[in-house]
């Protein structure tokens, strides 16, 4: 299995294996580039958006600035909105469905490492062994059609957001979130079902 499928499969992998040092080098181009437009290039910033993006659906909008890892992972429907300084780890797949908002400074993590030290420490490693040292596996993360991530918001690895809900401001969202629900805090707990 390549450290590519690994990855994928939510197994420990060497994120500094090439496949993913060229997937980070072609995102910075891309950023970059995206980075010296200016708000009224709006067919300009689609285009880059398109080679960066697994898939972008129609009226999609992403603030500056806007950080990703490898940007091939993300998978954007249509009517979404990313305001400024979001950070998307997506060393894993991110799927954002359809009329979705996404506040400034939300953060999604697909990226994670053990808890246990022994557990996390890649054995016998040393410098010379072109691993990083610590092991790395990172899961999907899948936010549904409708929501509304509030500023702030952090999505740790794994979590699946339902349809219609709304996570509030500086929440903390640690596992998975139903349809049409409100949820807030940090860890995020549902407070109400919502559009019923």
């Amino acid at each position: 299995m390549t450290e590519l499928e690994k990855c994928m499969a939510g197994e420990y992998y060497n994120c500094h294996d090439e496949v993913f040092l060229d997937f980070k080098q072609n995102a910075r181009r891309l950023l970059k580039e995206y980075h010296a437009l200016s708000y009224e290039q709006k067919a300009e910033k689609r285009a880059v958006l398109e080679q960066l993006f697994g898939r972008i659906g129609t009226n999609v909008s992403v603030g500056q600035p806007f950080i990703c890892d490898y940007g091939r992972n993300i998978y954007l429907g249509n009517n979404v909105s990313v305001n400024m300084n979001c950070t998307f780890v997506d060393c894993n797949r991110i799927e954002i469905g359809d009329n979705v908002l996404i506040a400034s400074n939300v953060q999604l993590y697909t990226a994670a490492h053990p808890v246990e030290l022994s557990e996390r420490l890649t054995p016998d490693w040393s410098e010379s062994s072109r691993e990083y040292f610590c092991r790395t596996y990172a899961l999907p993360i899948r936010i549904g059609n409708g929501c509304w991530l509030g500023g702030g918001v952090i999505v740790l690895p794994g979590v699946c957001i339902g349809n219609g809900c709304v996570i509030g401001a500086g929440s903390v969202v640690n596992k998975d979130i139903p349809d049409n629900s409100l949820a807030v805090g940090n860890p995020c707990r549902v407070v109400r079902r919502i559009n019923g």
